[in-house]
Formats: C-alpha cells, structure tokens, sequence
C-alpha cells in the first residue's frame, strides 16, 4: 500500500460474478465495484468474503485498488484443472450440509473436510432431513467418528443446533444441489430470500436454486455466505490438510516403528495392525490414500507451476538488462 491508500475506503465484497462486484462499506453504503487496471492483472481477484480497499468514483461505482491479507480461504481446483478458485474468502465457519436421503455419501464429506482442513476455518457438519430417515442416529454417529462438531436437523422444521456455531460470525453453506443449504440460509435469514426447489425422487438431486456467492448480514449479527451446489471438487490443498482430516490415521502413523512406514505390511506397522484388527475401516484408509495422493500430486503442480513463473521473470529481467543502453557499452 502507498501513500493514496490514505483516501481508499475499507469495504467487504458481497457478491462477486467474473470481474463485477459488489461492495458494502463500514457505513453500510453499498455500490457495484470493478477492480482498478493494476489489480486486474495481479494473481489474485477479489472472491465473496474480502476486505477490500475501494476508491469511489460515483455513488454508484467504485474501483477496487487493493485486497486486504485474508484470515481464511476456501478454495478448490478449478473444474478442468487450471489453477484454484477460490469460494470464498475470510470465513470462520464452513457448515458443510448433507443430506440424510441419497446425498449421504462419507467419502465425499471426507472430501469436503480436507478443503475445509485446508482453508483456516473451523468446520460443521449439518447432517439434514433427518424426518426422512428412520437411521439417522446411527449416520450422525458414523459423521461424529471422523469429526466432533456434527449435527442432525430437519431444516423445514427447526435448524437450532446450527445457530448456535454460526452466531456472531462469517459462516459459508457447502454442499450438494438439493441438501438443503438455501433452506437453511433462509431459516438463519427469518425470511425466505433463497428460492427453493424439490429434489429428484430418483437420485436425490437438486438443482442449482442459488446461482451466485453473495455474502448477507445475518439479523443476530455475523454473516452468511451462499453458494451454489458443487458438482466437481478437485482439492487445492497439502498433505497436512490431508492429515489434519484424518487425524486418526495420522495418529497411528506416528507409532508406527519406523519413521518412513509405507503402511504396506512392515514390521511394527501400526496402520496394518488396525486395519487387521478392524479398528480402521478399509474404505476410510482407502479414501485417505486416493486424497493424500490428489494432495501429493497438487504440491508438485504448484511447484512447477512457480518454478516456471519464476525462470518467466527472469528472463523477462534478462532481456530487459541486454537491450538497456548501458549493457552495450
């Protein structure tokens, strides 16, 4: 930041589609926004959930000059591969909603608990229509073994076990089309400002009724982030994200005898020895071993990736310096 930062306003980015934004400020004034020609080309575009610097250019319309360091960030691969895309930006809460028909899938939550292990915020696990399924105690107790904050509602009726994580702070709802995330945007809003639509009796799916992220102030204080169903979600994450959401396996592997275990029958194996046992369920080891070789596999693309913006600079400086003046004297 440089001495103009002195007259750029403090604002948060509410909704956020391509390179259009929208803006609230300390004041609570809102405007749209477009980022200044500077930022366009950064590696970084402001997401939902930003602090930003803005610098007004109407009433209705500013530019954005600067985005604020984040405290946390969701972000996933882009579908097709690409580089990351961040969801959303300066989060305290991730309430992950699943449904308890045929959208209950751990594996997939599994998924979800590395992007949140990932992001710096805390997470939640919404287990829903739980009037739809006579099992749902023994579901919400096979979530509660692979992570302590998880709960069960019907969000038709009643999401009270869900305010009580999101008060006074930045929650974001992910999740599948049709677990019932903008039900539950609506129930945590008093008023029904998220359309809804029935899910497929065949498979359980719905479909996309939130089209974009937009951040909305909550009435009892803090904020609600919306997004759209995911369909696709490659990780943008590191080993230990990989360990931190599955720290049970993690904790085995460090009785293991030896420091470098492959975990593949060597003597003193621990992680063997559990899954010989029963302790660790074969698809659970199964899961961490196809997302901690997605996570190996993201460190090493993000390497070469810098690698060659890296030798892309200095050839650029290179170049620069033979075609100066001074270097043909």
């Amino acid at each position: 930041m440089n001495k103009s930062s002195d007259f750029l306003a403090l604002a948060r980015v509410c909704e956020a589609t391509l390179e259009h934004y929208r803006l609230r400020f300390e004041d609570g004034a809102e405007c749209e926004a477009v980022p200044a020609g500077a930022l366009r080309w950064s590696a970084e575009l402001p997401a939902v959930g930003d602090w930003v610097r803005a610098r007004r250019v109407d009433p209705a319309l500013a530019l954005i000059e600067h985005v604020e360091p984040r405290a946390s960030c969701i972000s996933r691969q882009r579908p097709g591969g690409g580089g990351a895309q961040v969801l959303a930006a300066n989060v305290d809460l991730i309430a992950i909603v699943m449904g308890l028909d045929g959208d209950y899938n751990l594996r997939r939550l599994e998924r979800y608990l590395v992007l949140a292990a990932a992001s710096g915020a805390e997470a939640m696990v919404a287990l829903n229509k739980m009037d739809v399924c006579a099992e749902w105690p023994a579901r919400l107790a096979e979530v509660r073994a692979i992570t302590r904050n998880a709960v069960a509602i019907s969000a038709h009726e009643s999401i009270a076990p869900i305010v009580e994580f999101v008060r006074g702070r930045t929650v974001v709802l992910l999740g599948s089309s049709g677990a019932g995330k903008s039900t539950i945007a609506n129930a945590l809003l008093g008023e029904p400002r998220q359309a809804t639509l029935p899910v497929r009796e065949s498979d359980s799916r719905g479909r996309h009724t939130t089209t974009r992220r937009m951040l909305i102030e909550l009435p009892g204080g803090g904020a609600l982030i919306d997004t759209p169903g995911l369909r696709e979600l490659a990780l943008w994450a590191g080993q230990d994200s990989v360990d931190d959401a599955f720290a049970d396996i993690a904790a085995l592997a460090r009785q293991c005898r030896f420091r470098d275990c492959a975990h593949a029958g060597e003597p003193g194996c621990a992680v063997s020895e559990a899954l010989k046992t029963g302790e660790l369920e074969l698809a659970r080891w199964a899961s961490y071993m196809k997302l901690l070789t997605e996570a190996r596999y993201h460190e090493r693309s993000v390497d070469q990736r810098a690698a060659a913006e890296t030798k892309r600079k200095w050839k650029v400086i290179h170049k620069a310096i033979r075609h100066h003046p001074k270097y043909n004297r």
